[in-house]
């Protein structure tokens, strides 16, 4: 009750509509425009749609299981018919939701990847996000913030199309918000001009996502989700920027791509390259050209996925209870294409519904073992660097002392279903090899521009799972 009260809360102090908006969605879809409802029916219509209501009954066109949700973009019905495309997703026990326009008709559902008001959306959501999460832990703080979203989002989204989407850098007074560019060639995100020496600082981030479960009839899984960060120092009402992505001959090619509003054109068959269907023979392998006008602020130019050959880190884990005590060993391995240069990389084995650690008896070939101060959980420390056989392994045994109260439990953990997760992150580095040459970077302004460019590799729900018991075929966290 109190996480869907917070929800709640959330929903009805930071709603906002643009009956314009809604005035030309329903001009575009015509006879298949579905009216946006009350805000407490869209509510009650969203919370069913996720599961958060008290009613988890079975619902065929929610929960059949033909029905597989690949995004955060979903289908709310509500009186009038359904509600398409809905971009809503949990972070941190709060529900982000918005309801993009889609200029033309709804029936048949145009490809995510031609609605634009989604990459904006979703742009919008973030920022909100970001202003949000630093006062999560903190209730009073949250209020405060949440009061002032909706002065934020004036000046965000002014009339349904957002302006500027890092929320945190406006201000919540009325007093200093900032009038429309008077310079008929200023596009309208970039709220000020920059004066001093041109630079453009550029950073990819690649997170990759994995399930190894180590037996013959379940597949492993593994994925790559990128982003491209760029903050741009430059002079002018609209400076015009080019920026490429470059892939090495052996690199994977880049997948469903959203680009960022600013950008002003680019090659269509980047767009098509999605890796919904496998068998599809319309991969682009680059170069990815992005001309754009950057927004004042630091942005995302693009997301994009992969699906790279291998995994970065092969695991084997194996528990079995033998008595009283529980063995457990773990093998790892890096594989031989990655870089062998970590900032931190550890693997944290956790025991649900059990006890306390009373005794710990192991021996580890690499690394460091630490237990944790609440005595669940085991910390593998492997450290900056495998050794030269790329190769290290964990075995040891565990008892347990009676269980109380504040030791984790997890429905799906249960016997011997265990995992190990995984975290590390790889400095200068990208799965998919890709790069951003500093010398393709091109500026059409006067000045010689300083180009900084990074990169880098971050673990994300990264799972290893005991192979010796039963594990689910996907495991998602709950906010993601």
């Amino acid at each position: 009750w109190e996480k869907r009260h917070t929800i709640k809360v959330l929903l009805f102090l930071c709603r906002r509509r643009y009956p314009t908006v809604e005035a030309r969605a329903e001009a575009f879809n015509g006879s298949t425009h579905v009216a946006v409802p009350s805000d407490s029916d869209f509510l009650k219509a969203l919370l069913f749609e996720l599961r958060l209501t008290d009613d988890q009954s079975f619902v065929e066109h929610r929960d059949t299981c033909t029905r597989i949700d690949h995004s955060s973009v979903r289908s709310v019905r509500v009186e009038g018919g359904d509600l398409w495309p809905v971009v809503a997703f949990q972070k941190s026990g709060l529900i982000y939701a918005c309801l993009p326009l889609v200029e033309e008709t709804l029936e048949p559902r145009p490809p995510l990847l031609t609605v634009r008001g989604l990459s904006q959306g979703l742009a919008l959501l973030f920022g909100i996000v970001d202003y949000l999460s630093p006062s999560r832990k903190n209730e009073a703080e949250l209020n405060a913030k949440i009061g002032q979203l909706r002065n934020l989002l004036i000046q965000a989204c002014p009339l349904g199309t957002p302006l500027n989407t890092n929320i945190s850098s406006l201000n919540s007074s009325f007093d200093d918000i900032q009038v429309v560019p008077t310079d008929e060639k200023q596009p309208v995100w970039r709220s000020n001009t920059y004066k001093g020496k041109p630079q453009v600082n550029v950073c990819i981030t690649e997170k990759v996502k994995c399930m190894q479960y180590d037996k013959r009839d379940v597949v492993d899984m593994w994925q790559v989700y990128g982003a491209v960060n760029c903050k741009c120092d430059i002079e002018g009402a609209a400076p015009n920027v080019t920026l490429t992505l470059n892939l090495p001959t052996n690199g994977s090619p880049l997948q469903d791509i959203v680009v960022h509003h600013c950008v002003t054109s680019i090659d269509p068959a980047m767009l098509m390259s999605s890796s919904v269907d496998p068998l599809d023979d319309s991969v682009y392998s680059g170069p990815y050209k992005f001309p754009f006008i950057p927004p004042s602020d630091s942005f995302n130019l693009c997301y994009y996925t992969s699906q790279v050959p291998v995994p970065p880190i092969l695991g084997c884990y194996q528990l079995v209870e033998e008595g009283s005590q529980l063995k457990l060993t773990v093998n790892l391995k890096l594989h031989e294409s990655i870089k062998n240069s970590f900032e931190y990389c550890e693997a944290r084995i956790p025991f649900f519904n059990r006890g306390p650690i009373a005794h710990l008896e192991y021996k580890v070939s690499y690394g460091q073992l630490d237990l944790s101060r609440e005595k669940s959980l085991l910390v593998w420390v492997i450290g900056q660097k495998f050794p030269k056989s790329s190769e290290v392994s964990l075995a040891g045994t565990v008892t347990f002392g009676a269980a109380g109260e504040e030791h984790p439990t997890d429905y799906v953990c249960t016997g011997n279903t265990a995992y190990v997760k995984m975290y590390f992150r790889i400095p200068d580095f990208t799965l998919t090899g890709c790069y951003v040459d500093q010398h393709s970077v091109q500026i059409f302004t006067p000045g010689k521009p300083k180009i900084t460019a990074s990169r880098e590799l971050i673990s994300s729900d990264y799972y290893i799972w005991n192979s010796k018991a039963s594990a689910p075929i996907m495991y998602k966290s709950l906010y993601y």
